[in-house]
Formats: structure tokens, C-alpha cells, sequence
């Protein structure tokens, strides 16, 4: 695009403070970037002083439009009528209530201007109460599709393409109180090109009323913006159950067909220890508890060992599993990633699950939840959600940032819902632990399996990077849960000559491209990675 484009900014107003709304409009006429008109669109604002006040605006500079509605239609059928009668080449989503930062529609074309496809735009965010301190700031995932449908995390500032909008028919009725949530979806389904500015150009009031600070005062939002995200699996084909798990936030729940054959590899050397008090064989546990809790017929357990493992081991494995167990003898010492390709060779399945025989499997049907995304192509990597016995958090995705890459949110209270919903929704995140991490058997062996030069407790980081870099997304699935408890000494930061080959592959991390990673996390970052 060597023009600049146009920008309609749509407001929907309906009964706000007029000293809010005043600042709302200043906000618009304080942009840098001229090229906009501003459409105001009243839905019967109880009180004449809203309609003084867009009037007096409205004639003070030509680009500000007022339309002013005879009946209340509430705010999809204001927001519609601002989108037909929208000039610009975009549409940009302004609450009648929020500030945009002065260089917002700035930001916002030169992002345009640099590639003529992209239909989507959206920024980071942050909270206002009072126009002049902000707080919770949002610094938002780049394009995460499986995010969207877990929780609106685009939200504010989005920037749209009008005649898409229009495309998909604009804001749907009967989807108040989501309707962002539900346009962004369809939106987003045919978008030609996404784009994240990872700025705050849009500050979120909170007020009484406003969907900033009550979302779960409204039901009825929390309803519409199920029904949105299961509209979108129909609309994908992709059968699933939504359910909402707090306000703002969706499980999508995808059934696993009961032809998807997987494999559980395990790599042990048969060592035992203290499980819930007793002593037990840990690889003998994980292969009972991953068994217990899923109804899939289609598995099988491959079970990678040391050659002098003692039969009594074999024994019990065979008690546990039955015609399920595969043992793979090994009769060198124990080489996690060299052990796991090992094991993905003598496998069968469609799927593999790599399992790290110390995680013992707590939520049920662990599997099915873990292993059925994979189904969608765009999926490379599916990873669970780890605690230690204290309930702290082990795994909950891999991040690279500040040089290093690290889990994230360990030791935190695995109940906590991280920053934003992190722990709590399924999202995109740039790479999972291998302790409980499924993959596409094809998908394993497309980018060469294990890399077996790079320290144990760094190949499963490297395999999801292969992963991405050979185009999938890797998942963080925290329905899918369990317990880790690594022998004490394994738990610790890998040294710098260990990640050095790490960072030869794939350079040193600055920001992460999912995860919102403070300075004051590292330290916990750092403890495992």
C-alpha cells in the first residue's frame, strides 16, 4: 500500500460520563495521523447532554460523524451502523469510555503501508481508572488462533479491514457482550495476513458498568462468547465441546478418534524411590497412572531400558500394560534424546506421547485432551501442565527471552491463573517439556527426531524449535495435567556450557513471541533451563 489509508474509527455510544466521552473524542483528535473520520454513533443516550456534546464535536471538525439512532438497538446494531456507513479502507474498534495513545493510527499504517495483505491488525493494552495512571498492562501474544478461541486476548486496539467486515456480515445479534470476540474470530478465519504491534496504543477504562472491570457481573457476555468460539469449531469442522472455565476464558475440549493409534515412549534404567510414601518403581507408576486415566484403546507403551534392567521391572511393566508393552533393551549408558529416537523407531503409533517416567498422570482422559489437537495439521507439538507434589507449577511452556529459554511461572501456585489467563487457557507458547509432550509420529520424524548432540535437558526445547521452524504451531494444554518430581540435583539451571550449543542453533532469545516475560521472572525462569 504506497497510499495512506483511511481509518473509520466506530464508536457505539450509549449513556457514558460526558466527561469520559469528552476525553474519548480528544484522544481521536490528539492522533498524529490525519487520514481518519470518526463515526459516533449514539443508540438513544437517555441523557441529551451525550447528543450536545457528539453535535458540538461533530461541528468543530469535519471528520468527526455523528449518527444518532431513533430506538435503542443496544451495541451490535449501533456498531453495525457504524461499519455501514464507514468510508475508510479500515475500521478501528473505539469504546465509547478508552483513550487511544496519540500515534495509535500511526503505528497502525506504517504496519499497513509495509504489507498491502494484511486484513488484521491488533496492539498491546494496558487499564485506566482515571485517564492519567495506567496499570495492567497487556503485552499480548503475536498471532495465537488457539488463544483466541481459549480468550479474547486481541481485544483492544483492532484494526479492520472494512471490506472483510463486511464480508462476514459485520456484528452478529444475539452476541452482545462478546461481539468483539465473535467478529474477530470470523474476521480473523479469512484474514490473508495478521499482525501483532507489540506497543500499547489503547488504555481500557475501567469504570462502573464497563466490560473492563465487570465481565463477570454479565453472564450473558460469557454465554455469547461461548457460543462464539464453538461457532468457529463448527464453522472450521472441527468437532468439540466449549465450555467456559471463568469469565473471558474457553476450554475447548476436541474428542480423539478411536482410529488415532498412540505410543507412549518412556525412557527409564529401571531405578525405583519413594511414590506417595512407598518405595516403587517410578517408571512402573507413570506407566499405571498414564493407563488408569485414559479410555483410548489404541495405545501402546514403549518402554526404552537399560539392558541390565532387572526382570522383576519387566515383570511389573508387563502386569501394568499387558500385549500394550514394548521394551526396547539398550545396552549403553542412559541418553535421553538418543534413548527417545530409539523409541519413536520401534514405535507403531499414529501419535507419540514422550514421558518422562517420574510424571504420574492426574486428570482423566490426559491422553484424548493431550493428544487430540494434533489433528489440526496447523498443530506440530502439544505439551501438558506439570506440578510438583507441593502443587507449584514444574512445566507450563517454554519461553526464550533475556538470552536464555526457560519455564515459565515455575514454582508458582499451579491454581493461580498467571498473567492474563497464561496458566489457565490453552495457548500458543514457543516450546513444551518433554516430561509430557505429544507429537505427530510424521511430523517426529520430518525434522529428524531428537537432537542427541544437545544436553537432556535441553534436546525437548530444540525439537519444538525444529517443530515451529518447520511450520507448525506447539501447544500449552493445561487440561491435560499431572505431577513431576525430578530426583533432586536434576531440577537446576543448565550451565552455560551446556545451552551453548542450544544458542548456536537458534541464537540468542531477546522477546519471546507468546509469553510476557519480566526480568523479575528470570529468576524463576531460570532455575530449570
Amino acid at each position: 500500500m504506497d497510499r495512506r489509508p483511511l481509518f473509520s474509527i466506530v464508536t457505539p455510544v450509549y449513556a457514558p460520563p460526558l466527561d469520559v466521552l469528552e476525553d474519548t473524542i480528544r484522544s481521536v483528535l490528539a492522533q498524529t495521523f490525519e487520514d481518519w473520520e470518526f463515526i459516533l454513533v449514539d443508540d438513544l443516550s437517555p441523557d441529551e447532554g451525550v447528543r450536545t456534546l457528539l453535535r458540538r464535536y461533530a461541528a468543530m471538525d469535519p471528520r468527526i460523524r455523528v449518527i444518532e439512532r431513533e430506538t435503542n438497538g443496544h451495541i451490535v446494531a449501533a456498531s453495525n451502523d457504524g461499519i455501514a456507513a464507514a468510508r475508510g479502507e479500515f475500521i478501528a474498534l473505539l469504546d465509547h469510555d478508552d483513550l487511544l495513545v496519540p500515534d495509535a493510527l500511526q503505528a497502525n499504517a506504517d504496519v499497513l503501508r509495509e504489507d498491502s495483505a494484511i486484513d488484521y491488525v491488533y496492539s498491546d493494552e494496558d487499564k485506566t481508572a482515571d485517564g492519567v495512571t495506567f496499570y495492567d498492562e497487556f503485552l499480548k501474544p503475536d498471532w495465537s488462533p488457539e488463544r483466541l478461541r481459549s480468550q479474547n486476548y486481541c481485544c483492544h486496539f483492532s484494526v479492520l479491514r472494512t471490506s472483510l467486515v463486511r464480508e462476514v456480515g459485520g456484528f452478529r445479534q444475539g452476541y452482545d457482550g462478546s461481539q468483539d470476540h465473535d467478529l474477530i474470530l470470523r474476521v480473523t478465519e479469512r484474514a490473508r495476513a495478521i499482525h501483532h504491534i507489540p506497543d500499547i496504543l489503547y488504555h481500557w477504562r475501567v469504570i462502573p458498568g464497563s466490560a473492563a472491570g465487570e465481565l463477570e457481573a454479565k453472564p450473558y457476555a460469557v454465554e455469547a462468547g461461548r457460543r462464539a468460539v464453538a461457532d468457529q469449531m463448527e464453522r472450521l469442522g472441527i468437532p468439540a465441546t466449549v465450555e467456559a472455565i471463568w469469565p473471558g476464558m474457553y476450554r475447548v475440549e476436541r474428542p480423539l478418534s478411536e482410529d488415532v493409534s498412540v505410543s507412549i515412549v518412556i525412557t527409564t534404567e529401571g531405578a525405583d524411590g519413594l511414590v506417595r510414601g512407598r518405595r516403587r518403581v517410578h517408571v512402573v507408576e507413570a506407566v499405571r497412572s498414564a493407563l488408569a486415566r485414559t479410555a483410548h484403546e489404541k495405545v501402546e507403551v514403549v518402554v526404552v531400558h537399560a539392558a541390565a534392567m532387572r526382570e522383576s521391572v519387566a515383570s511389573q511393566l508387563g502386569e501394568v500394560a499387558g500385549d500394550r508393552l514394548v521394551l526396547v533393551p539398550v545396552g549403553e549408558p542412559l541418553h535421553r534424546s538418543r534413548w527417545t529416537n530409539f523409541g519413536v523407531l520401534a514405535s507403531t503409533g499414529d501419535r507419540i506421547v514422550l514421558l518422562d517416567e517420574r510424571v504420574e498422570l492426574t486428570s482423566d482422559a490426559w491422553l484424548e485432551t493431550l493428544v487430540a489437537p494434533l489433528d489440526d495439521t496447523t498443530v506440530g507439538i502439544t505439551g501438558a501442565k506439570l506440578l510438583h507434589s507441593d502443587g507449584t507449577v514444574a512445566h507450563a511452556g517454554v519461553a526464550g527471552a533475556h538470552g536464555h529459554f526457560g519455564g515459565v511461572y515455575r514454582f508458582r501456585p499451579g491454581d493461580a491463573p498467571g498473567r492474563f489467563g497464561d496458566l489457565w487457557v490453552s495457548r500458543e507458547v514457543s516450546a513444551v517439556a518433554g516430561a509430557c509432550l505429544a507429537v505427530r509420529r510424521e511430523t517426529y520424524l520430518a525434522v529428524g527426531g531428537a537432537t542427541e548432540t544437545l544436553h537432556d535437558h535441553l534436546y525437548d526445547v530444540d525439537l519444538c524449535l525444529k517443530v515451529r521452524a518447520a511450520g507448525h504451531e506447539v501447544l500449552y494444554v493445561p487440561a491435560a495435567e499431572g505431577l513431576h518430581n525430578p530426583p533432586l540435583g536434576e531440577d537446576h539451571a543448565v550451565g552455560q556450557v551446556a545451552r551453548g550449543p542450544l544458542r548456536a542453533r537458534w541464537g540468542s532469545p531477546t522477546r519471546d513471541a507468546y509469553t510476557d516475560v519480566r526480568e523479575a521472572d528470570w529468576g524463576t525462569l531460570r532455575q530449570r533451563r
